[in-house]
């Protein structure tokens, strides 16, 4: 199946995030950047392009040109912010999409135009749909990201590119996404559409660019990603589900004292569903709906992730003494956009077993107690390369004694024996790689083998006759893999012929 890219260009995006937010303006009106040579108009709205205003002008020169220009301060981060909420939304048409900053996104739409009623369909509907929206939208369906971003920029407004046609040929050369550097030095050489970079050999481009690395800076590789023969990798954006709770109340309350307790609920239920996801908040966000349709909402950032019912709603404690309820609160809700990674530790079994009144150690007791003292132990790691020699089991509450710390093996296998088990071994020359070996009854091809990891005899353990070991993770035809080990070298002096071990399971 023909692969096909929506692209979808809102050429007005901030303008019309702005309007949305704050109305439509009928009079001039534009957004500011700030650069190093003063203010600059970054986006203008229809009145002030029909004053003779263009983006990208300074203000000064704007002023100039239109006395009544009514400007304000662009926002970068809520235009980028509001593209990633809008390519979330844009999923009803496409099973993942990507944004195109500043103000594209690009849909992944292969086979479920049928769904649509068609491809010409789809781009109805999602002309239709953004327009619902006020947003100024362009559109393209083609087989690659290059080719969709180019028609939806320099096409006509609604285009369907097929393979085996020549729309693009007649487009110019800054519809292959290049920098400005680059789009110059193409000007200067007279190549001003798609078509003449086709008219010249692509040995003298490449030579001509033969240290550009950038796709931005490389008309021949953006060429070759318009085309489909070189492959774009576009970075999906994912839904995040906030963890959220909240609470309806069966009465509207004023009252200080019940907020608080409705504020401790709702940082328990908190608590609890971060535990569940091994989550701790960084920011949690408050939202009080009164009974009049206002929402009050307080904010709070953390210096670390943290699930403390109690440090939360002692937090939040203090950002309510301002608060007027007026004729109550109804709705309750506490959210938490900002999470990072927080794995149980000790500290919340003790709080669990305050709160339920058991405690670990009294676990431990009656574990003890019912299956056999020597059923209950955990394992404690111990400094040492040979591997069944690397932990060992001591009672749980036992105090951790002081080691030269961990040695881990480069790559441990998933499961190691009880005890390594023997193998019989075909290998190349006494000291080559493992070619075929039998392991309870039956005979393993050996297809891949990475080795050899030596490990030496503990001197200060074993007597002088120990052998030393090289260690082999091996893959067999099945792909399965293994953990084997040869004992000893031959000719070594510390015994006869090496022996052969077969000591983990690899995943």
């Amino acid at each position: 199946m023909a692969r096909r890219i929506l692209s979808i260009w809102c050429p007005q995006l901030a303008i019309d995030r702005w309007q949305l937010a704050e109305g439509e303006s009928p009079a001039p009106f534009a957004l500011l950047a700030e650069t190093a040579h003063g203010p600059r108009l970054a986006a203008i709205n229809a009145a002030a392009r029909r004053a003779g205003v263009q983006s990208g002008t300074m203000l000064a020169d704007a002023r100039a040109l239109c006395p009544d220009l009514a400007v304000a301060p662009g926002d970068p981060a809520g235009d980028r912010a509001f593209l990633e909420r809008l390519a979330i939304w844009a999923q009803r048409w496409g099973p993942w999409s990507a944004i195109d900053p500043p103000d594209g996104l690009l849909l992944d739409v292969t086979g479920v135009a049928h769904l649509f009623g068609g491809e010409a369909a789809l781009l109805d509907d999602a002309a239709l749909r953004l327009a619902a929206r006020r947003l100024t939208a362009r559109l393209a369906l083609a087989p690659t990201a290059g080719a969709a971003w180019a028609l939806s920029h320099y096409g006509p407004e609604r285009a369907i590119l097929h393979e085996g046609t020549t729309q693009l040929d007649d487009l110019p050369v800054a519809a292959l996404r290049l920098d400005p550097a680059t789009l110059l030095v193409l000007r200067r050489l007279g190549l001003k559409r798609i078509r003449d970079l086709s008219g010249v050999a692509r040995d003298a481009l490449a030579r001509r660019f033969r240290n550009s690395r950038a796709p931005a800076a490389n008309p021949l590789i953006r060429l070759d990603q318009l085309l489909g023969k070189v492959p774009e990798p576009l970075l999906p954006v994912i839904a995040a589900q906030v963890p959220l709770v909240q609470r309806r109340l069966m009465e509207p309350i004023r009252h200080r004292s019940l907020l608080d307790q409705v504020l401790g609920d709702l940082a328990a239920d908190m608590a609890r569903l971060l535990e569940g996801q091994a989550q701790g908040a960084r920011r949690l966000e408050l939202a009080l709906w009164k009974v009049d349709g206002e929402v009050l909402s307080r904010r709070l950032e953390l210096a670390a992730a943290s699930r403390d019912a109690a440090h939360v709603a002692r937090l939040f404690g203090g950002k309510l003494d301002d608060l007027d309820a007026g004729f109550g609160i109804e709705l309750a809700r506490l959210s938490a956009p900002w999470c990072e990674p927080l794995a149980l530790s000790q500290a919340d079994f003790e709080q669990a077993a305050e709160a339920h009144g058991t405690s670990l150690s009294a676990c431990i007791d009656r574990l003890a107690a019912r299956l056999g003292e020597s059923a209950v132990r955990r394992p404690l790691a111990v400094a040492s390369h040979v591997p069944e020699r690397a932990q060992r089991w001591v009672p749980p509450l036992e105090p951790e004694r002081a080691v030269q710390g961990q040695l881990a093996f480069h790559a441990p296998p998933l499961k190691l024996l009880d005890r390594a088990e023997p193998i019989a071994v075909l290998y190349a020359s006494p000291d080559g790689l493992p070619r075929r070996f039998r392991w309870r009854g039956q005979v393993h091809e050996i297809a891949r083998a990475e080795g050899p990891e030596r490990i030496a005899p503990e001197w200060w353990r074993e007597r002088s006759s120990a052998r030393l070991r090289d260690y082999y993770r091996i893959e067999d035809d099945q792909g399965r893999r293994y953990w084997i080990y040869r004992n000893g070298l031959a000719g070594d002096g510390r015994g006869g012929v090496p022996e052969w071990f077969l000591q983990g399971l690899c995943a």
